[in-house]
């Protein structure tokens, strides 16, 4: 959540401007925090980047807003899918959070963390620190840097900030309904919540089912609730033998019921495995940004 100074440097728009869109088109209804600051969403910042880039080649406002501010965020998403491109990761940023990981400095790492978090988009963080840091996390407990207590704190943060940005959104009640979940012994769910995060954040319906969940119990969840789709994530897999079970298992039980899509680092090595049974395989979150856009038209 942003006031509005920061959201008028997000955006690129003067805070007399976003008040004069809010007060006379409507164009946005910010939350009001303690002192009653206006507070801004990543929604909200995609919307008027879009307004701001759309009144910069000669549209109108007034006659943008004449569009209805729902077709106008769909639109804004639509042209954010389309040109977003993931950002280069935070390197110095990633280092000095692992740096205060290694020296057990938690007031350390939750100040820099909070810190980094408070000035750019949610979505902008995820790609340039937040994974980079658990990916980092993973190969320092590897090499024995960090111990089993550092890397479940550090992760455990990671997914505390993404739970958090899913709460601000508005409860959907309408959209694509969108399972999320991580098969049997997978228990690294990072990249799965932040799969959830990018669908609610498309305005889908997303119902997050966590780790470790055997596929006949995602069977019976899913003829219950009829979803739109089924996403997987799986970082861990040991065979070819092991994928192709996986992969049986998704066409007999999950979809006939969805369609269903795969994704994580065990994923690419076995990607033919799952094409085989008519998975999707997304190959980064910028394929699965765009199959969801897809799941609205």
């Amino acid at each position: 959540m942003y006031r509005i100074h920061r959201f008028s440097k997000l955006t690129g728009l003067s805070p007399h401007v976003i008040r004069s869109w809010e007060r006379r088109y409507g164009l946005v209804n910010p939350i009001r925090g303690e002192n009653r600051y206006r507070l801004y969403t990543d929604d909200d910042v995609v919307l008027f980047r879009y307004l701001k880039s759309q009144v910069d080649q000669g549209m109108a406002i007034g006659e943008l807003s004449e569009q209805g501010l729902e077709h106008l965020r769909e639109q804004a998403q639509r042209v954010f899918v389309e040109t977003y491109r993931e950002p280069p990761p935070s390197e110095r940023l990633v280092i000095e959070l692992s740096q205060a990981l290694e020296e057990n400095d938690r007031a350390g790492f939750e100040r820099k963390l909070n810190g980094a978090l408070a000035v750019i988009p949610f979505e902008e963080a995820v790609h340039r620190f937040l994974l980079p840091l658990q990916e980092r996390v993973g190969q320092l407990w590897h090499d024995g840097r960090l111990g089993v207590g550092q890397e479940h704190y550090a992760s455990n943060q990671i997914k505390q900030k993404i739970f958090s940005a899913m709460n601000q959104f508005h409860a959907a009640h309408e959209g694509p309904v969108v399972v999320v979940a991580c098969p049997t012994n997978e228990w690294h769910e990072v990249a799965a919540m932040t799969a959830a995060y990018v669908c609610r954040a498309r305005g889908c319906r997303v119902h997050y089912l966590g780790a470790n969940l055997p596929i006949p119990e995602l069977a019976a969840y899913c003829q219950r609730n009829r979803p739109t789709c089924v996403l997987l994530s799986v970082t861990i897999m040991e065979s070819s033998n092991e994928a192709r079970a996986l992969a049986q298992q998704l066409a007999g039980a999950i979809i006939p019921l969805s369609p269903v899509g795969v994704g994580g680092q065990a994923v690419q090595a076995h990607a033919e495995v799952f094409l085989q049974e008519n998975i999707i395989v997304f190959q980064d979150l910028n394929d699965l940004d765009r199959f969801v856009f897809s799941l609205k038209h």
